[in-house]
């Protein structure tokens, strides 16, 4: 009878050690290190399960969020690095730079980015060369069109806020472009610029003083954060607005015209994929977004007494109803 209770505590016991064997060493771990795009998370999980993994099954995911406060991210990322990740997915070259003082080893995969070589993250988007790959929203060109869309839905304006966070480097380029852009179509630019939420109701102020006819919102850690405020300044002024983040229409705001940043979240599974099979970033090139949606809400546009062309609802990816 002994033998027999002394072989079960045996079997037990080995099944508890393979299990925290295979837990510790054979799944592999990964970070997870974000601010405000929880949100985008699951469209994440979603190109890990395309790809076959399934979270705690088959790969472990170690969330970390900076909650507002970008000075929390070096902890955060040096909290991740204790816990051996084989990567930290994050979003934003600010981030990827602040995450790369604690680590220049770990590699780091950007969900999305500006530019990443401006960013000072990467040597080219061809051969990045260190520890950050991943994609990038970066297009020369985009920047102008959000202005030639709002110009031709609202053709009477004048006088454009530009709304951006002046702590994200690559939105220097963002607005800069939209300068040149305004100029050669004769428009005036109001740079109503952000570097933490204080700033809103300033610069709110600043575009009524101003007597802004449309407003431009660029991404960014603060303007990304606190959509339901600045839509709110939107609807309440009945300013018609083009937005760089698509989800800024589906939060109530009229236009947005940009990259798909849920799809890009899904691509990033696949840079984690091939360095968990044993790529090195400094050889994954950065992708370049190709396709670019506008997303018009119709109900906002009733709201606001706005009517938009048909020319330009004919362009539109999406029709909010």
């Amino acid at each position: 009878m002994w033998l027999s209770r002394f072989l079960v505590v045996l079997v037990v016991f080995a099944l508890c050690m393979s299990a925290e064997a295979q837990q510790s060493g054979k799944i592999p771990r990964i970070g997870v290190l974000l601010d405000g795009e929880v949100s985008l998370l699951e469209s994440f999980r979603q190109g890990l399960r395309d790809l076959g993994y399934i979270e705690d099954k088959n790969i472990l995911i170690e969330y970390r969020f900076v909650k507002g406060n970008p000075d929390r991210i070096s902890a955060l990322a040096a909290d991740l690095i204790d816990k051996k990740v084989k990567l930290i997915l994050t979003a934003g070259t600010a981030r990827a730079r602040a995450i790369q003082q604690v680590t220049v080893v770990t590699p780091i995969v950007l969900a999305f980015s500006g530019d990443p070589v401006a960013g000072g993250v990467a040597a080219s988007l061809a051969r990045p060369g260190g520890n950050v790959t991943g994609l990038s929203m970066i297009s020369p060109e985009v920047s102008g069109k959000r202005l030639e869309l709002l110009k031709e839905a609202a053709p009477k304006i004048s006088r454009i806020g530009v709304l951006w966070d002046r702590v994200v480097p690559e939105n220097i380029f963002d607005f800069r472009t939209t300068e040149v852009a305004a100029q050669a179509i004769r428009l005036k630019i109001e740079s109503l610029e952000v570097r933490k939420p204080e700033d809103l109701e300033r610069n709110f102020s600043l575009a009524l003083r101003r007597r802004i006819s449309a407003l431009i919102v660029i991404g960014g850690g603060v303007t990304n954060r606190e959509q339901k405020r600045i839509v709110a300044f939107e609807l309440k002024n009945r300013l018609p607005t083009v937005h760089e983040l698509l989800t800024y229409a589906e939060s109530g705001g009229l236009m947005a015209y940009g990259v798909n940043q849920a799809d890009m979240f899904r691509r990033a599974a696949k840079y984690v994929d091939k360095i968990l099979k044993g790529a090195k970033p400094a050889a994954l090139p950065i992708e370049q977004p190709t396709k670019f949606e506008l997303v018009i809400n119709l109900k906002t546009a009733k709201q606001i007494g706005f009517t938009i062309p048909q020319t330009v609802l004919y362009r539109a990816d999406k029709l909010i109803k």
